[in-house]
């Protein structure tokens, strides 16, 4: 058992020489990984020394299979795809200072089964994928018997880890934002609305409300993603309150990221935003680096699949909540302050400082309750559809 942990160690170290600092402290080592194939399935088995805690995440278009686990390193050879099986590619590394990923691409819809058996040095965790239909592709209900006191596995926070959400009221500080025509800062309305969609998610269990200003602050593009990605965001939501050369334009607008704007009115939004860090000093002029890690893109294409969601089921919730949107109110452009690689993030104009009816109406305390209770709900739903155990709104 000594030379067995002591080779472990050797390997381990050959490989913390590339990683960062925060890697090198996990606790818990990928020390083998196996695939078997059987009956046009697979079973994916990962042997750790320390503790294991994995979740599920599923993607579609391609069907791909996630598999995470906090506070994780590998120093385990990856086994290559199989020609004639369900697998198509499989890669793994680390999405993040402690979350260790491996990804499989497969050819079509399986069914996943999630089982942790405990061993005397650690854990193995075996993925069992049956060939299912589209709707089987869905997370395990439940802990397998091998291990029935572990969370429930396919992406549920534990229950110490509630669902964080940032809000990030745009400008602040020398930073004013749009002004109305009646003289309505806009970063004094974006504030207003945070702080009322901050009381609206109090009342929730298992919501964690973080604010990127709670005052009259300038805040730099970047850092307002950065306060995202250190506070373990699981959703981000900007809001804004734009002018723009249209005077008889006026609703709501949901924006997602995309490399390339959706329409003209977003990309004059998006240049108009990203111009903000105008205000910010020298040492704010790079963009902030992102993850280096050998599942960036794959990561980035999770998060915008998750925004895009949110952002769909956001349309909806302020339609059916009485609240006016523009037409075609979902659209995407490059905004910056939503370029977290690893953070669901959207970016509501929640109305239009140069309507002079929507500028009254972006003042109004009661407005902004009516706008914080809808988009509360829109977040609460979102949370429980990725698996957090939030309670039932109090309001």
């Amino acid at each position: 058992m000594l030379s067995r942990l002591t080779s472990i160690l050797l390997v381990l170290l050959s490989c913390l020489v590339s990683l960062p600092a925060a890697a090198a402290s996990a606790a818990t080592v990928v020390t083998d990984i196996r695939i078997e194939e059987t009956d046009g399935g697979l079973t994916l088995a990962l042997t750790t020394v320390g503790p294991a805690d994995p979740r599920l995440v599923l993607l579609r278009k391609p069907y791909r299979v996630a598999l995470d686990l906090a506070d994780t390193v590998s120093a385990a050879k990856l086994p290559a795809a199989g020609r004639a099986g369900p697998l198509k590619s499989i890669r793994h590394g680390l999405v993040g200072p402690d979350r260790y990923r491996l990804m499989m691409e497969l050819k079509g819809a399986m069914q996943p089964a999630l089982s942790v058996e405990r061993t005397e040095t650690g854990a193995t965790v075996r993925l069992a994928l049956t060939p299912g239909t589209d709707l089987q592709f869905a997370m395990p209900k439940a802990a397998s018997a091998a291990n029935p006191s572990a969370d429930p596995p396919g992406g549920a926070p534990r229950r110490d880890a509630p669902f964080v959400v940032v809000i990030d009221p745009g400008h602040g500080g020398i930073d004013r934002g749009a002004t109305g025509e009646g003289g309505t800062e806009e970063k004094a309305v974006n504030l207003a609305f945070g702080l009322a969609l901050r009381d609206e998610l109090a009342g929730v269990s298992g919501v964690k409300v973080v604010l990127t200003r709670d005052d009259d602050t300038f805040i730099p593009l970047n850092e307002r993603s950065a306060i995202a990605r250190r506070a373990g965001a699981n959703l981000f939501v900007s809001l804004h309150a734009d002018s723009i050369r249209f005077k008889d334009l006026r609703g709501a607008t949901v924006y997602t990221l995309s490399d390339r704007a959706s329409d003209g009115l977003a990309r004059e939004l998006a240049e108009s935003e990203n111009s903000a860090d105008r205000f910010a000093g020298r040492e704010w002029d790079q963009d902030a680096p992102e993850i280096h890690d050998i599942l960036v893109d794959l990561v980035r294409r999770e998060t915008e699949s998750f925004s895009e969601h949110f952002a769909v089921g956001l349309v909806t919730e302020l339609r059916d909540g009485g609240i006016r949107l523009i037409n075609n109110p979902k659209r995407s452009a490059g905004f910056r302050v939503l370029r977290a690689p690893d953070v669901p993030s959207i970016l509501l104009e929640i109305g239009y400082l140069s309507n002079p009816e929507e500028e009254k109406l972006l003042k109004s305390g009661e407005w902004q309750k009516k706008v914080a209770h809808v988009l509360g709900r829109s977040i609460v739903e979102f949370a429980r559809q990725h698996g957090a155990p939030v309670a039932t709104q109090s309001r």
